[in-house]
């Protein structure tokens, strides 16, 4: 214990002493917004991939990996391939370009002065600040949980104790103490990940003797996932059955889409200074994020053999039934001490980058493009109504990490994911590239996206819609599907993601009426794309 708490508080000391240098350095809106858009791409790259990268894909997809298996790497692949190579090579300099021509200071405000329209850039925000707080509360949940295991720590504690220690640099730092901090924990988490992903190959006599091992242990699947079409930790689930559905749609492609269109990642395109910062960037990204993603996946489904081994048991037993509570029982129960303790401290670095950022995020969203923006309100320029906004991000997703249930990491963060594909990323895609998308365009995208992906969510998403139960107090049945006959498709319609039909629908939204609708004026196209063509000096 002594151990971990030194290491803690070496740790925490560095963290703040980032977040004090970001703070003395920001002055004026641009500094608390953008860290003044002169980051290098190494900063930018680790934080991009820090922020990405949260005790939600740690802790939360972790278990889940213990769960599905090794499935999961797919979700690796999306990462790189969406996440890094197509998010900065197609997005990256286009957003840079275009927020700089337009002065935009945050996503929402991207859209909004895309689109010549404060009602866009005042839905993004108001989406944004209602809805990241729940994304923000399964991050807080994950290191809660590992704080819980790891120190023996009350849950409720643990959860008001790291929100003020987030909130001392969040709040008044801005974004460069956000980019400081996670440069340097996303560094951490890659040493330590890296560490934990040779030791647990080596406890199993190394790669083939593991993954034969985990192949071997198909008939200690549990009874429940069988029913739903698992074989094995190694063979997926049957192609068509509820779990291949909830793998591919809602982990797979929601999670590994909806990178695209997170405004707390995007904002990050407008924080550097050149093009080739984003060149070098992807570069850096392509390290960060294969080790991020690609060990607690890998560690989590193998850690079905650990325990078999030493417990008799598998994962899902050993952490009585809670998913999220399977990478901190590991750690915690195999891992020697010096090492449970590194790992607390990479648990630190990923949540903190991740909710600093969301938090930073929401504040902005509810701060300045809907308080000052939207609704002309405040101080324009100010920094004080984004710092309030934070305070009210950071309250709000204290209070979701109380109320949520078990097992829910994995889910509230594909869902946020999602709902930003479906509602943004149809209009900041085309906004980018095409000349043609209107106003009129990007509003009923936006609207017909949102509404599409809460409607699926709560009327024919399982997951989502029994627990919620509007569906069943509105029209007597748990969901729409539910109904029909077990096997057929529309009764499989249940597991599949809310982004399959919503993200589709609201493309084709934007390119209907966009076609049917005026075009803006020569003199707005032109200042959009005035950055464009050869890179700027």
């Amino acid at each position: 214990m002594t151990v971990k708490i030194v290491t803690c508080f070496i740790y925490l000391a560095i963290t703040f002493w980032l977040g004090y240098k970001g703070m003395r350095q920001t002055k004026a809106a641009s500094d608390y917004l953008l860290a003044g858009r002169q980051m290098n791409s190494f900063i930018m790259s680790a934080s991009y991939a820090s922020t990405f990268i949260s005790t939600s894909a740690i802790i939360g997809f972790g278990g889940a990996a213990a769960l599905f298996g090794f499935p999961l790497l797919w979700l690796t692949v999306l990462n790189i391939a969406v996440g890094v190579f197509i998010a900065f090579v197609v997005f990256g300099k286009r957003t840079r370009r275009m927020g700089l021509a337009l002065d935009s200071h945050t996503f929402p405000e991207l859209l909004g002065r895309r689109y010549r329209s404060r009602g866009i850039q005042g839905f993004s925000g108001a989406v944004i600040f209602l809805f990241i707080p729940l994304y923000a509360a399964a991050v807080l949940i994950g290191i809660c949980r590992m704080i819980e295991v790891g120190f023996g720590v009350p849950y409720e504690w643990a959860l008001v104790g790291f929100t003020l220690i987030i909130a001392a640099y969040t709040v008044y730092g801005g974004l460069k103490a956000v980019m400081y901090t996670d440069a340097f924990q996303g560094v951490v988490m890659v040493v330590i990940m890296l560490i934990l992903l040779g030791a647990t190959y080596g406890m199993l006599g190394g790669v083939t003797q593991a993954h034969q091992a985990l192949t071997d242990m198909a008939p200690l699947m549990p009874e429940k996932l069988r029913a739903g079409g698992m074989l094995g930790w190694t063979q997926g689930a049957r192609f068509g059955t509820p779990i291949w559905l909830t793998i591919y749609t809602t982990i797979i492609y929601g999670v590994g889409v909806g990178v695209l269109a997170q405004p707390q990642l995007a904002v990050r395109f407008m924080t550097v200074g050149r093009d080739r910062d984003l060149d070098r960037a992807v570069l850096y990204g392509g390290v960060f994020l294969p080790v991020l993603t690609a060990v607690p996946y890998i560690v989590g489904a193998l850690s079905n053999v650990v325990f078999q081994q030493k417990f008799g048991k598998i994962s899902l037993e050993m952490a009585g039934g809670n998913i999220d509570k399977i990478i901190p029982t590991f750690i915690e129960t195999v891992m020697p001490d010096w090492f449970a303790a590194l790992f607390l401290m990479t648990m630190f670095a990923a949540a903190m980058s991740t909710l600093s950022s969301q938090y930073h995020a929401g504040g902005a969203s509810l701060g300045r493009d809907l308080w000052e923006q939207a609704l002309g309100r405040g101080k324009e320029g100010g920094i004080g109504a984004s710092r309030g906004g934070v305070v009210l991000t950071i309250a709000a997703a204290l209070l979701w990490a109380f109320v949520l249930p078990e097992s829910v990491i994995a889910r509230a963060t594909a869902f946020f994911f999602g709902l930003c594909a479906a509602t943004f990323l149809p209009v900041f895609l085309l906004g980018l590239y095409w000349k043609g998308m209107t106003r009129a365009g990007a509003a009923a995208s936006m609207l017909v996206g949102f509404a599409s992906s809460m409607f699926w969510l709560l009327f024919v998403f399982e997951k989502v819609a029994v627990d919620v139960g509007l569906c069943r107090w509105l029209l007597g049945v748990p969901t729409l599907a539910a109904g029909a006959a077990a096997g057929s498709w529309v009764w499989l319609l249940q597991w599949v993601d809310p982004n399959v039909a919503a993200l589709p629908v609201s493309f084709l939204t934007a390119v209907a009426v966009s076609l049917c609708t005026a075009r803006f004026g020569e003199d707005h196209l032109e200042r959009c794309w005035a950055n464009f063509g050869p890179a700027p000096k």
